[in-house]
């Protein structure tokens, strides 16, 4: 071998190393090749404002370890990466940005503002770019996109319109979740909804000509009461019929507002009477259009009260709020104020507080788009992992109301609208028109807005492939095979995607989404900034290596479920990785100046060898049907078991025997030999997806004639590697072996005690089983000799039994431990127990313990005398035997 391992495995000086090594080879990237067959993963783009964190770091891993999987499997893997452009989370970081250097965004307007934002993009966007790769992360970096590259804003420019021309798109003014901070509009996925402590303000309204007549309300928003165009109550309720019709004075405004009946009012709920305000509720907004009122809206974009709100006009909403119920107690109207507990909805992006607003918004129209979205999962051409998603999606779709895709916003798709300054006629166009269609105008301004994030963001799958264009790239690799991404993004984005892409190709764009949960702290808490419990996957990575992360985050993960990260379990992944170092470096030390080939044949070889084999043969089918329904937790598993346990502590310690003794016979020592590396070498590759760098570095200093273990083939399953019998023999002599060990350590002998072993078979092949292996195991049952027999004859009555499933295995006292010594210790043991068990008699024959004490302390003191007596005899017992 032209070079060996290094003593100790030092993740820092090799991970980046080999990094370079598979770039520079060009093994990333995927090209279109009729020769094989595609599999493509396309990667849920960071925002270029990102920075890694342990979400990325398990779904980069999980679409690492299908990559690479693929790869060796002979397909033609492509993982596509790139990065979102995240509207309002650059805008919001180049503003902060600027506001520090004194410069003010709407001071150098919107062109010298998109100049900074690129600027920012090209220093900070390729940031997690770099920490995905620390992570080992195979991505086709050749083929890496923005979603504002221009192969992308073609593609949007295309659907967007291609859907208005479609009728699917329009603009109107309609009840948008507006965030008074970014001041944008938002989609209903971008607002969390979250249990606040609040009130319920009950107002009374004078009913109007019946002095000391009321309407009593209660809402938890009083400030919106100034845009309040009707009191509804339901047609049924006997209370209000003589009302519906009449008009109600409304409290601090000089306005008269009608009492309306409609269905949509709880009889049962409040009072039974609802305020309506058509310009700040989306339930109020739909009564409103059915009874034809008048739509007021009352904030300003920042949320302070604008100049329809009177003497509280330039308050901020909460200000307002306060002086207005101070007001309204003055003037009598407060009934009475109730704590209530209720849903507020907030923006995730930065917690405030959302208003519900009326305003001149773009829209998707979704009906249509969300049909064809459940087709394609009742018709199995999408499938989720696990089924249990089925139902997130499906009710989200059902659910669904008209996407607003306008955002008030500069950094981002610009819409491609354009207004006749003549005439207002709209014009959708690729370019800025030059007459206009109506009045044969000249002049045209474009939309202000630009397009909501996730709107670019779904044709993800295809415009990346050179969609609208026909690319070979687009009918090789597309539809793509699987979506990795967690729960909480299903209808942000792949509900968006899943109907964009049935709408433009015809085609679901991916044929299975698996699902992960998110990554919590040792506590089960969800990372986070507040909390300062988000552990950073690149200090995690410096200190342990990629490897033992990777291995961490996907040990014990199930698809769909959360899973908790601790240090320990790092270390734990660590301490594999050393355990395979230093199993391959003794490996490798003894094929060292050797020329090892398969034996002819395979039925030759001894048991030990069969097994390993056949143990290896069964891991292969597992793993990779395991692989193949995405359960990457369960795949690892069965490989850490195999080369930890059966590999390292058992085949490993089983071969040596022969490798020590390899002078007296050369050919059962390359035997072993032969299959200490074919089970490495397979092992390796089936470790390969999991933990990439570890697995190369070995590999390749085992095999330095192999490029690299990245393009070697996946392991298959071969029928002549089955050796049910030889599996049976080994297994019985671990049983012997594991039973033999539990009794020494019971009897606290020595490790360097060795003792004659006699196995007694219940039948003759069964002896002829453990006769044919017994001087492979002679060091791991620390046997002097063994004897296999098929009676008892020659075996001592205190010879120490152990029974196993098809045998007994006797150990002769004399040579377990010194008899005078063993005597005079249980000797010891025995008053010890007699005096304990006088202690625990005493206390429960006392009535004022037995009486006065807790029960569960009583019971307590019950089970220990029950222990101790048990005990004791069974210390008599083994103090006769020894004494006979």
């Amino acid at each position: 071998m032209s070079k060996e391992l290094a003593k100790t495995y030092d993740p820092k000086g090799i991970e980046d190393r080999l990094y370079k090594k598979w770039m520079d080879n060009g093994y990333f990237h995927a090209k279109v090749n009729p020769d094989k067959k595609p599999f493509t993963i396309v990667m849920p783009p960071p925002n270029v404002t990102g920075q890694l964190h342990m979400g990325h770091a398990l779904d980069e891993t999980m679409q690492d370890i299908l990559i690479r999987f693929k790869r060796m499997e002979g397909y033609e893997a492509l993982w596509q990466p790139g990065t979102d452009h995240a509207a309002i989370a650059t805008e919001v970081k180049v503003t902060e940005k600027l506001k520090k250097e004194g410069i003010d965004k709407n001071a150098i307007g919107r062109e010298e503002f998109l100049k900074y934002a690129w600027e920012w993009k090209e220093e900070y966007g390729g940031k997690i770019i770099n920490q995905l790769k620390k992570l080992g992360a195979s991505a086709d970096w050749e083929r890496e996109r923005f979603t504002m590259d221009e192969g992308c804003s073609r593609a949007v420019q295309e659907v967007f319109i291609k859907l208005y021309e479609k009728g699917y798109i329009y603009k109107g003014s309609r009840i948008i979740n507006w965030c008074p901070v970014c001041q944008t509009s938002i989609s209903d996925a971008e607002v969390e909804h979250e249990d606040q402590d609040g009130f319920f303000w009950h107002i009374n309204y004078p009913i109007v000509g019946e002095e000391g007549r009321f309407v009593e309300i209660a809402t938890t928003r009083p400030e919106t009461l100034l845009g309040d165009t009707a009191v509804a109550v339901n047609p049924e309720d006997e209370r209000y019929k003589d009302l519906v019709g009449k008009m109600l004075e409304l409290p601090l405004t000089g306005r008269q507002i009608p009492v309306i009946a409609d269905e949509y009012v709880d009889k049962e709920f409040g009072t039974g009477c609802v305020k309506i305000t058509p310009a700040h509720d989306p339930n109020d907004f739909e009564v409103g259009r059915r009874h034809n009122l008048q739509e007021i809206n009352i904030l300003n974009d920042d949320a302070t009260i604008n100049e329809l709100g009177g003497k509280y006009a330039g308050m901020d909403r909460y200000e307002a709020r306060k002086a207005m119920v101070e007001d309204l107690d003055k003037l009598g109207l407060l009934v009475k104020v109730v704590p209530h507990n209720h849903s507020v909805g907030t923006h995730d992006r930065c917690g405030t507080t959302v208003e519900p607003m009326i305003k001149p918004q773009w829209f998707v129209k979704m009906d249509e788009m969300a049909k064809a979205a459940i087709k394609a999962l009742d018709d199995g051409d999408l499938e989720f992992v696990p089924a249990r998603f089925d139902k997130t999606y499906l009710h989200w779709l059902e659910n669904i109301r008209d996407w607003c895709i306008s955002r008030q916003l500069w950094w981002g798709h610009r819409i491609p609208a354009y207004y006749c300054d003549d005439c207002k006629e709209t014009v959708v166009a690729r370019e800025m028109p030059k007459i206009c269609p109506k009045c044969g105008g000249t002049h045209f301004h474009q939309d202000e807005d630009t397009l909501d994030t996730w709107f670019s963001s779904a044709l993800w799958p295809f415009s990346t492939l050179g969609w609208p264009e026909k690319t070979p790239e687009l009918e090789y690799f597309y539809p793509t095979d699987v979506l990795v991404t967690g729960y909480d993004i299903i209808f942000f984005w792949v509900i968006r995607m899943v109907f964009s892409a049935l709408e433009q190709t015809g085609k679901a764009p991916f044929h299975h989404v698996l699902i992960h949960g998110l990554v919590r702290d040792s506590q089960g808490r969800k990372m986070s900034k507040s909390l300062g419990n988000g552990i950073d996957p690149l200090e995690v990575i410096d200190k342990y290596g990629a490897d033992a992360l990777r291995l961490t985050l996907i040990t014990g993960n199930a698809p769909g479920n959360d899973m908790r990260f601790y240090w320990e379990r790092v270390e734990s992944s660590r301490n594999f990785a050393n355990k395979i170092w230093n199993a391959s470096r003794f490996i490798m030390m003894n094929l060292e100046g050797k020329t090892v080939t398969e034996p002819e044949d395979l039925n030759g070889l001894c048991a030990e060898d069969k097994w390993i084999l056949s143990k290896l043969n069964t891991v292969i089918k597992d793993v990779t049907e395991n692989m193949d329904k995405y359960e990457l937790g369960i795949a690892v598993q069965k490989v850490y078991d195999f080369l930890w346990d059966e590999l390292c502590d058992w085949y490993i310690e089983i071969a040596k025997v022969r490798l020590w003794k390899a002078q007296e016979d050369p050919k059962a020592a390359g035997e072993a030999l032969w299959t200490l590396r074919t089970a490495l070498t397979q092992g390796l590759k089936l470790l390969h997806p999991f933990m990439p760098f570890i697995t190369e570095e070995i590999y390749c200093t085992l095999l330095p004639e192999e490029e690299s273990i990245m393009i070697s083939d996946w392991p298959v399953y071969k029928d002549e590697w089955n050796f049910p019998e030889a599996e049976l023999a080994v297994e019985s002599f671990k049983e012997v072996v594991k039973g033999i060990r539990n009794t020494r350590n019971s009897m606290n002998v020595p490790q360097n005690r060795k003792t004659h072993l006699y196995i007694v078979g219940k039948d003759e092949k069964i002896c002829q089983m453990y006769e044919k292996s017994n001087r492979s195991f002679i060091n791991l049952a620390y046997a002097s000799q063994i004897h296999v027999q098929d009676n008892k004859d020659g075996i001592g009555e205190d010879a120490v039994s152990v029974v196993v499933s098809n045998a007994v295995v006797y150990l002769p006292l004399e040579d377990l431990i010194d008899r005078e010594k063993e005597i005079e210790r249980l000797t010891k043991e025995q008053d010890r127990l007699t005096k304990e068990i006088a202690r625990c008699d005493g206390m429960l024959s006392n009535p004022n313990f037995v009486n006065k004490a807790p029960a569960d302390k009583v019971d307590a003191e019950k089970a220990k005398l029950a222990k101790y007596k048990e005990m004791k005899e069974k210390v008599i017992t083994q103090l006769e035997q020894l004494k006979k």
